[in-house]
């Protein structure tokens, strides 16, 4: 041990990430042993209400010391509620899970199920599980168990030495119904003793919990596939028929502007639609399938063999939990197909429409330029007819001017000068008006 403890800035979720790494393991069971169970879904609110409970326990129980306790972030807790009583209390994603444990036969639950039916949430599974040292008392208790013998589950679990090979440790019955109390019932008798001691019959049926908790979680995903199956239906029908009115317009060479603003506002419609389904079922088929997966774990880490005359922990989920499962991957891969169809469409008739607006410019720079062109064919006569004009103004005042000279020097050829100025004056009129024209349009271009 350290002489003095280094001071040192702990990053806010490390506690948190070392506990995480920790087995969460059920106490030690011994027959005649008692398990009950009830796991609850919970609305965001509700969480801190479940962390409360663990500072409201019965009189006289106790949280077992954790360094967890002082966490914010705390989802795991075990104690005693009384003597003979344990518990573990944990919070998952979406749910939270309380177990008690009576070890003794004797020991009085109420209270502890008191405090357990004031965790928030609604109960998604409950269930009882007895413990028996033999199979022959197993089958002694069978009958006041009331399972009904056309769902009756039985198989044998567990490996001695963890290995697939060696010898079953435990062998369990259930039908997996909700009896009239609201709890399911399930039992399991021991066939090797030293599993209570070494731990293996609780890791069992905690395996055997889990199994059924993360089950049911996943099946929560069937009724909603179910539910908004019939909206996926609708828009593949909505898009057939969008694709139909698309191909009738492309062959009727129908006018486009109008048609494909109304088809585009169709299917935007309909991709609206995908998004809401997609939205309101996409966690949950999500979370299905990542249930579905621990729960196929947890089946193999049970290792069951089949009890011939009943249908085993393997033939109950292939049976009821993979269709299910099966059904909810079908009806995500189908909302992605249908949001890529519509995907489509939207992009095909959006470059439709960009191609009529590319068009139609294509046709108003043409009417642009010939309007231009005919522009500069008018200016081209105007300045034609403008140094005409300038230049017979100036040849005029240049005839007086000669005119009046000629009175005073008669010799002086006065009409023949006129004549020769003619040429001069029309090119040096064309010469002034294109160096102005030359100079207005470079000022407008240096601006």
């Amino acid at each position: 041990m350290f002489a003095r403890i280094m001071e040192m800035s702990e990053h806010p979720l490390r506690r948190r990430v070392v506990g995480e790494m920790h087995l969460r393991r059920w106490p030690r069971l011994s027959p005649p042993a008692q398990v009950v169970q009830v796991l609850r879904l919970l609305a965001p609110h509700e969480r801190e209400g479940a962390r409360a409970l663990l500072a409201d326990l019965p009189r006289g129980g106790f949280l077992a010391p954790s360094e967890a306790l002082a966490s914010e972030g705390l989802r795991h807790a075990e104690g005693d509620m009384a003597p003979g009583i344990a518990f573990a209390w944990e919070l998952h994603a979406e749910a939270c899970g309380i177990t008690l444990f009576r070890r003794a036969p004797d020991a009085d639950m109420s209270e502890a199920l008191d405090w357990m039916a004031r965790c928030p949430g609604q109960v998604i599974r409950a269930t009882r599980i007895r413990l028996c040292a033999s199979v022959e008392e197993a089958r002694a208790l069978l009958p006041e168990m009331g399972f009904v013998g056309s769902d009756l589950v039985s198989c044998e679990i567990g490996a001695t030495g963890g290995e697939q090979g060696g010898r079953p440790v435990a062998r369990m019955w259930s039908d997996f119904r909700i009896g009239p109390d609201g709890f399911g019932a399930s039992l399991v008798a021991l066939h090797d003793a030293d599993a209570c001691d070494s731990g293996d019959i609780a890791r069992l049926l905690q395996a055997f919990q889990e199994l059924g908790n993360y089950r049911n979680l996943a099946l929560m995903g069937l009724p909603e596939a179910q539910a908004h199956w019939s909206a996926l239906d609708a828009a593949e029908e909505r898009l057939r028929d969008l694709a139909g009115d698309v191909a009738a317009g492309a062959a009727q060479g129908a006018g486009p502007a109008m048609t494909d603003d109304a088809l585009l506002a169709r299917v935007s419609a309909i991709s609206l639609d995908l998004m809401h389904v997609a939205a309101q079922t996409g966690y949950r088929m999500n979370a299905t399938e990542a249930y579905a997966r621990l729960a196929e774990e947890r089946l193999a880490a049970l290792a069951v063999r089949p009890v011939a005359g009943h249908p085993s922990l393997v033939d109950f989920t292939q049976r009821r939990l993979l269709p299910a499962v099966r059904t909810c991957s079908a009806f995500a891969r189908r909302v992605d197909q249908l949001q890529a169809r519509a995907a489509r469409f939207a992009a095909l008739l959006r470059t439709r429409v960009e191609t009529h607006i590319e068009n139609q410019n294509g046709r108003l720079l043409r009417s642009m330029e010939r309007s231009a062109s005919l522009q500069l064919r008018l200016q081209q006569l105007v300045e034609g007819l403008s140094v005409v004009a300038l230049s017979y103004y100036a040849v005029a005042l240049l005839g007086y001017v000669f005119k009046g000279a000629e009175e005073i020097w008669p010799h002086l050829p006065a009409p023949l000068i006129i004549g020769l100025m003619v040429p001069l004056v029309v090119a040096g009129t064309w010469w002034a008006i294109h160096r102005m024209k030359a100079r207005l349009l470079g000022h407008d271009e240096a601006h």
